[in-house]
């Protein structure tokens, strides 16, 4: 009887074992031959100098290896390529004005207007500020999913990062753990 026991236990512990799985190797970073050079953004903070909320224009110049915050023509900032740490897209959820206003209001369902979600789609730059020895994030809203995805994969391609996911790193360089 204990034999029999402890093959039905040593078959039951066996074949709930969770073996783990080795992870997948990185992409390579997918940008289409006929990829635009320039992207409309909202410039939402986090440079040194530049507090204001902007609209305005994402533009790759190759020839200098940096991307440009252009507003009606006129360059505004610039982020070189080398001095980018990290690229990654970024959403927040959010429930807009009217949604709030109206479940506010005392009529029956009124309260369901809560459940109107707005998602905004945002490209996140960390760098490092050769000037001032500091390091910064900053923040740009994209009105496409599909146009912030590939303007990151553009970025992180022109300014050879790796991939990690949606996201690209420049990996740290002499780190020791």
């Amino acid at each position: 009887m204990k034999p029999l026991f402890f093959i039905v236990t040593a078959l039951f512990m066996f074949g709930t074992a969770v073996f783990a799985q080795p992870r997948p190797a990185d992409k390579a970073a997918a940008v289409p031959a006929n990829a635009p050079t320039s992207y409309e953004a909202r410039y939402e903070g986090g440079l040194f100098g530049a507090s204001k909320k902007e609209n305005g224009t994402l533009i790759f110049d190759d020839a200098n290896e940096r991307v440009v915050f252009n507003r009606e023509g006129k360059e505004m900032f610039s982020i070189p390529y080398s001095s980018l740490i990290m690229v990654y897209p970024d959403s927040k959820d959010s429930v807009p004005q009217a949604g709030k206003v109206i479940s506010h209001i005392p009529l029956p369902g009124a309260g369901l207007a809560n459940l109107l979600n707005k998602s905004t789609k945002y490209a996140n730059m960390t760098f490092e500020d050769p000037d001032i020895q500091a390091n910064g994030t900053a923040s740009f809203r994209f009105k496409d999913k599909d146009k912030l995805l590939l303007f990151i994969n553009s970025l992180g391609a022109k300014a050879k990062m790796k991939q990690r996911g949606d996201a690209f790193y420049r990996p740290r360089t002499g780190a020791t753990f």
